[in-house]
């Protein structure tokens, strides 16, 4: 990415990879800017390098605000039997609101990278839950399990 109209050295960035998965490269950053617990809101941007990975395949269970900032956002949605039903591209200053049950995705940035906001909103506290690569559904992440990986690994 080129010079970036946000600072992002203010932040602390969570480095996440999992060596375990083998279909694809999981590597990406996230941070999380705030949250208010009570409200069931958190808000925080992911950042993939140029030429870099994925996140985990995952499918959101809140309402997620999606802002592309820098770069891109590719998306794949996936079929039950892991195969991609359509695949798409979200270019700096797109906007789009996610619904509480979202296909199975993978996400990374474009091939200069991508820094993308979500702003996600739960009454229950769940943000999305993270399958396998046979997508068979792994964790439910929470918020409050969320903030304690950022916290942890910052």
């Amino acid at each position: 990415m080129n010079q970036s109209a946000i600072d992002q050295g203010r932040y602390k960035w969570r480095h996440v990879t999992d060596e375990d998965t083998t279909s694809f490269v999981i590597d990406h950053d996230y941070t999380i800017l705030g949250h208010d617990l009570a409200a069931g809101t958190l808000d925080m941007l992911v950042r993939w390098k140029p030429g870099g990975g994925h996140c985990h395949i995952h499918r959101h269970t809140a309402t997620t605000t999606v802002l592309v900032l820098e770069g891109e956002q590719h998306l794949d949605d996936l079929a039950p039997d892991g195969c991609v039903l359509r695949h798409r591209v979200r270019k700096a200053g797109d906007y789009a609101l996610t619904g509480e049950e979202s296909l199975p995705h993978l996400e990374t940035g474009g091939p200069e990278g991508g820094l993308v906001f979500f702003g996600c909103h739960s009454d229950r506290g769940t943000l999305y839950e993270i399958l396998d690569e046979h997508m068979n559904p792994m964790i439910e992440v929470t918020m409050e399990l969320l903030i304690e990986d950022w916290k942890a690994n910052t």
